[in-house]
């Protein structure tokens, strides 16, 4: 999984590029963190574009950034989401909660 970064005027984005799958979730959790950290921001825009495939470690990163967005009093949502994972984030309910564009 290779991760992009841009960030503007406190507006975060994350490409996401590979498979999205429990060996390299946890370390894409921990660069997202760190991300987040880093640019404090008030918008996260999570860019599936690039995902090619996506289990239930998906789930985790996305209430992980949810969490923290919300705990910084800004926003996220998930853009680009191809079928497979709009698939498992519909099936799970995080479609309910987290805006997808």
């Amino acid at each position: 999984m290779e991760i992009g970064v841009t960030c503007q005027e406190r507006n975060l984005t994350l490409l996401l590029k590979g498979e999205l799958d429990h060996h390299g979730a946890m370390g894409l959790i921990n660069r997202a963190e760190r991300e987040i950290e880093a640019a404090l921001p008030l918008k996260l825009v999570l860019d599936f574009s690039g995902v090619s495939f996506m289990d239930s470690s998906g789930i985790a990163l996305v209430m992980r950034c949810r969490q923290r967005m919300r705990e910084l009093g800004g926003g996220l949502s998930l853009h680009h989401v191809p079928q497979q994972p709009r698939k498992v984030f519909e099936a799970s309910g995080v479609a309910r909660i987290v805006s997808m564009e």
